[in-house]
C-alpha cells in the first residue's frame, strides 16, 4: 500500500507540472489570442501529453520488459486520446454552461483535469506498468 501511495504522489507531481503546461497554453491561446477554448484545450492537452509521457515513464511507472518503447509510446498515446476525448467533452459542456471567460474556462479545466487524472492513473497502471 505504501508503494502505491508513493507512486500516486509522484504521479501527482508529474501531473501538476503537466497541468501547468496545459493550463498555460490553454490560457495563452483562449484568453491571450482569443481562440475557441475547446480548440485551445485540445492543443494544450496534446502539448502537455509529451511532457507527461517522458516524465511518467521515467519517474512514476516501472517499464515493462515485454514491451518495446515504440509499443509503450503507442499505448500511452492511445490512452491519452481517450483522455483527450474526456477532456474535450468536459470543456465543451463546461464552456456551454458557464461561458468562455477566464474564470469559467479555468473552472471547467480544473474539473476536466480531475476527471482525466483518474482515467490516466488507472489506465496507465493497468496497461503500461510492469506487474
Amino acid at each position: 500500500m505504501r508503494k502505491l501511495i508513493e507512486q500516486f504522489l509522484k504521479f501527482g507531481v508529474v501531473g501538476a507540472i503537466a497541468f501547468c503546461i496545459d493550463y498555460g497554453v490553454l490560457m495563452l491561446l483562449s484568453q491571450g489570442l482569443g481562440w475557441d477554448p475547446v480548440l485551445s484545450a485540445a492543443i494544450s492537452f496534446c502539448v502537455s501529453v509529451i511532457f507527461n509521457y517522458l516524465a511518467s515513464m521515467k519517474y512514476v511507472f516501472q517499464r515493462r520488459d515485454d514491451m518495446s518503447r515504440q509499443r509503450e509510446f503507442a499505448v500511452f498515446i492511445a490512452l491519452s486520446v481517450v483522455g483527450l476525448g474526456i477532456n474535450e467533452l468536459v470543456m465543451l459542456a463546461g464552456t456551454a454552461a458557464l461561458g468562455t471567460g477566464a474564470l469559467a474556462v479555468t473552472f471547467t479545466k480544473l474539473v476536466a483535469t480531475a476527471v482525466v487524472m483518474v482515467w490516466n492513473f488507472l489506465s496507465r497502471k493497468k496497461w503500461l506498468e510492469a506487474k
